[in-house]
Formats: structure tokens, C-alpha cells, sequence
């Protein structure tokens, strides 16, 4: 998996430190989430060769999207 959370450091914003987290994590794909210098939390998904970023709100949409396909499944 090309796990992209090692690199830390905000181009162009100076030495200031990104703190990151994981969310989930699977054999293939991950969920982490970054604290950015601005105060703001950006959260990513690593599905693959492609990185998805969203903010709360996003994710919070994608999240309920994702929970609904998967009851229609168990349907």
C-alpha cells in the first residue's frame, strides 16, 4: 500500500507539523485523518493507487453514503 501519512511536514507552511491518525485500517486500504496548521481536520482515504480528502462534512456524507449501500446489500 503507498501509505502516504509518513511525510509530516506542510509544503510551503513553513517547519509547522502535521499531526496524523488512523482511522481504520484494512489489509488494502486505510482511513487516517490529518490536523493541519489552520486549525482544520482533513480526512483521507487510501483505496488503492487513489487518496480521497474531505473535510468533516464530506466525510460525514461519505460515511452515511458508504453505510447505506451496505444495507442495501444485506437487502
Amino acid at each position: 500500500m503507498n501509505d502516504r501519512r509518513g511525510k509530516s511536514k506542510n509544503q510551503g507552511q513553513g517547519d509547522e507539523e502535521i499531526g496524523v491518525e488512523t482511522i481504520a485500517e484494512t489489509e488494502n486500504y486505510i482511513a487516517w485523518l490529518s490536523h493541519e496548521p489552520d486549525g482544520e481536520t482533513v480526512y483521507h482515504l487510501e483505496l488503492g493507487a487513489v487518496t480521497l480528502h474531505f473535510f468533516r462534512e464530506e466525510f460525514l456524507e461519505v460515511l452515511s453514503l458508504v453505510e447505506e449501500a451496505a444495507q442495501a446489500l444485506d437487502q
